[in-house]
């Protein structure tokens, strides 16, 4: 066996055994239940189906992307005011709304007959994810203080099982032009996702009324973008990431539809590469977050952006469907181990007042890259070609990459901690 799946095997059995696991639900693993449900419903909503679905409607390939993006521009706006409301009105309540959003906007694609359509019912999906993502990060991140990035990263694998398990079933339920069923069973695991974070048990932190509570949001949202603004560190982290899923908007809008109308692959091929995709990014990632506890997040953030960037230009260099696979695979692993250590790296720079908004920012800026990615490539592919537009997306990771490191290693401590790179 190679030395690299005896190590997987090795940490996976060592963190088995040291949980001593018991019979009863803790909030943290109701939570990674929930997230894991939700984004298994969002996921399989958009991945391979909206492009395709997209495409079935008429509209040309150099405008997917505007249409794809209309769910992560959304998280632009919502995801800093929902995380800086959780820290207001608790953790609980505001992913309460997020979980009403993911049970009811699968049903609204079966009214879908024209592109605008679309783009009124993404918006209204793209509140859901916006929601989640910084709130359930900064539940996490409140709740542990010590090992806070394998905590983290175990958490955002539970939500990547859903993304596995979403393009593998997305791609079974659709047949030839007709999306229906796909979009059935989003609606179904939507509700399931509603049950299961209703079940949860935060502290409530307020039962103020709602004027005091939009008072109270106005100043700390003031307070918060000041601090965040000149915070150098938090800014640096959150474009990173969202260089990261730049690539990764870029790679789920027109991949499926470049297999697809390019090589031939019917959608079922293409949700296995999607589910190997996210399968490898699963079982790395508490790994990737464990090894950026032990030897800091900035080292694995450079090394994850630069794999990425490999995968990413090499994608459409060969049509063979097994090499394709293992390419996807390693831009699974590069997405792991950035991810694992970015989301880590704003909880260590934020204020512990202040944490959700911190995540909201990270979430925010992240949507504006997976958001962009899709636009941006569009145009590309439209004025060039394939070929060139996913080369030019690695080789900018590549880039932002050597960047990143290069000038936090020569303005900071390697490490990664709290104390090595407050200021910057």
């Amino acid at each position: 066996m190679p030395s690299g799946s005896c190590y997987v095997l090795s940490y996976y059995t060592f963190r088995i055994m040291q949980m001593k696991i018991k019979l009863r639900i803790t909030p943290f693993l109701l939570l990674c239940f929930s997230g894991g449900l939700a984004i298994f419903s969002s996921t399989m909503a958009k991945n391979p189906a909206l492009p395709l679905f997209i495409r079935s409607l008429g509209v040309p390939v150099s405008t997917v992307g505007f249409i794809a993006a209309a769910s992560t521009i959304v998280g632009i706006v919502v995801s800093l005011p929902a995380g800086m409301l959780s820290d207001i009105i608790g953790r609980r309540r505001v992913l309460l709304v997020a979980a009403v959003v993911f049970a009811t906007a699968p049903f609204l694609y079966l009214l879908v007959t024209a592109p605008w359509h679309l783009v009124v019912v993404r918006i209204y999906h793209g509140l859901a994810t916006a929601i989640l993502g910084p709130v359930a990060l900064a539940a996490v991140a409140d709740t542990y203080s010590s090992g806070r990035g394998e905590r983290i990263a175990w958490y955002s694998s539970a939500t990547m099982i859903g993304r596995f398990l979403a393009p593998f079933a997305g791609g079974l339920l659709i047949f030839g032009d007709n999306f229906r069923f796909i979009y059935i069973a989003d609606g179904v695991a939507g509700i399931l996702a509603l049950l299961a974070i209703s079940r949860l048990r935060f502290t409530e932190k307020t039962s103020k009324k709602v004027k005091e509570v939009f008072s109270q949001l106005c100043s700390k949202y003031r307070q918060e973008m000041v601090f965040i603004l000149r915070h150098r560190g938090i800014l640096a982290t959150s474009g990173i990431e969202a260089v990261q899923y730049f690539a990764f908007g870029c790679m789920e809008t027109y991949l499926p539809i470049y297999l697809n109308e390019k090589l031939g692959y019917p959608a079922w091929q293409i949700g296995i590469l999607f589910a190997v995709q996210i399968l490898s990014a699963t079982f790395t990632k508490p790994i990737m977050g464990s090894l950026s506890d032990r030897y800091g997040r900035i080292p694995l953030i450079g090394v994850g952006l630069l794999v990425g960037g490999i995968a990413t230009s090499a994608m459409l260099l060969w049509a063979n469907y097994v090499v394709v696979i293992a390419l996807m695979t390693l831009f699974g692993l590069g997405l792991a181990t950035v991810t694992a250590s970015t989301s880590a790296l704003v909880a260590d720079l934020a204020r512990a007042e202040g944490r959700g908004g911190a995540m909201g920012v990270l979430s925010c800026i992240m949507d504006i890259g997976q958001s962009s990615g899709p636009m941006v490539a569009g145009i590309l592919i439209g004025a060039i070609s394939y070929h060139v537009t996913f080369a030019l997306v690695g080789l900018l990771m590549a880039i932002s990459a050597v960047l990143f490191v290069v000038l936090m290693r020569y303005r900071f401590a390697y490490g990664g901690t709290k104390e090595s790179i407050n200021g910057l």
